[in-house]
């Protein structure tokens, strides 16, 4: 079989520093968010359009904020509304209808600094139960919101007093298969790694991967939690097979070395939840498959079970830019379409070919 291809359909440079892109859902467009040079947030929507069988996008809404944005997400908006979720450099969480954006539907003060990360479940027809946002702050607090409560977060996981505040840098929903079970994943610029059950409001796990975490991402936020990957400082990621926790080893996991910089960000194709794509500091994009071995379960000397590694394959790597490529997502709706930013300014819309033949 050959392997995908990773084709740039629109490369398109821009005025202001792009720091976050989403596809909003059902639809052939996306948001941008980032910052102007002057320090004001800007969040511009573009449609995908077709000119002269050359690909294009159409600048539909260019937004202009007294605060720089940080981050965004689709993920508890409902499919009607298609609400959109932002985090900025003040650590205001606002929730924005793109159709008529001059005042947010929702704003929180939700934390004292700059809002690194945000997901949401409960929308889009994903997961199950309420609608929740989790945000994850350099001030070293993960917060989880229901825009249905005004002003007081549903959970509030911080260091205790005197313990050192540890600057959050990614945060990722799992484990919503039903009503009750919700989790929350975080990551940290130490290489902590902390998973906390909403169910029972406790610490489930945590672990150290001895770099900063910059990207964590499950494989899918609405099955019994199966996979999770991090990504960190000094070119390395790490698989956790979530099925099978061992009382001492925790969690088995394998790690990989790629990219030759920080790896920036994880993204698992929506319709394949054992592709993912992983971005780089020296502007590269790799594509992984994950083969699950023959048996997921061993039992160790003492008879307790412990989880068995699959293995992973490198589809494709492509080098787009000579910085970062910041973010990346895919579109739910068609498979192989895809958005990316990096730091040199520039916003590409990707296509990624043979994806139904893995």
């Amino acid at each position: 079989m050959e392997n995908p291809q990773i084709l740039t359909h629109v490369h398109k440079s821009m005025t202001y520093t792009l720091f976050d892109a989403k596809f909003i859902p059902r639809s052939a467009r996306f948001v941008c968010v980032g910052s102007h040079p002057k320090g004001t947030g800007v969040m511009q929507v573009y449609e995908i359009t077709h000119q002269d069988l050359k690909g294009d996008v159409k600048l539909l809404s260019d937004i202009e904020k007294s605060t720089s944005f940080k981050c965004g997400t689709f993920g508890a908006a409902n499919l009607q509304t298609r609400f959109f979720a932002t985090g900025d450099f003040n650590g205001k969480l606002d929730i924005w209808d793109l159709e008529s954006p001059s005042l947010p539907v929702y704003s929180v003060k939700a934390h004292k600094e700059i809002i690194n990360a945000i997901d949401g479940v409960g929308g889009l027809g994903i997961g199950e139960g309420a609608p929740e946002i989790v945000t994850g702050s350099r001030d070293g607090s993960v917060k989880v919101w229901d825009p249905r409560q005004r002003d007081i977060p549903v959970v509030n996981m911080e260091s205790a007093d005197g313990e050192t505040k540890r600057d959050c840098w990614c945060v990722a929903f799992g484990h919503t298969y039903n009503q009750n079970e919700r989790m929350v994943c975080a990551g940290y610029d130490n290489g902590d790694i902390k998973m906390f059950d909403l169910r029972t409001m406790s610490l489930r796990w945590e672990t150290n991967v001895k770099n900063g975490v910059c990207g964590l991402e499950f494989d899918r936020k609405d099955i019994v939690m199966n996979k999770l990957v991090a990504t960190t400082l000094e070119s390395k990621f790490h698989v956790f097979d979530l099925r099978t926790h061992h009382p001492s080893k925790g969690y088995s996991s394998l790690t990989e070395k790629a990219h030759k910089s920080t790896i920036w960000s994880v993204k698992h194709l929506p319709q394949n939840r054992d592709v993912f794509m992983t971005t780089g500091g020296t502007g590269t994009l790799n594509l992984w498959k994950y083969s699950y071995p023959s048996k997921r379960v061993d039992t160790d000397s003492d008879g307790l079970e412990v989880g068995v590694m699959g293995t992973l394959k490198k589809l494709q790597n492509v080098t787009l830019s000579t910085q970062p490529i910041a973010s990346f997502d895919w579109s739910a709706d068609k498979e192989g379409l895809a958005v990316g930013t990096s730091f040199d300014q520039a916003l590409r819309v990707l296509i990624v070919t043979k994806l139904n033949k893995i």
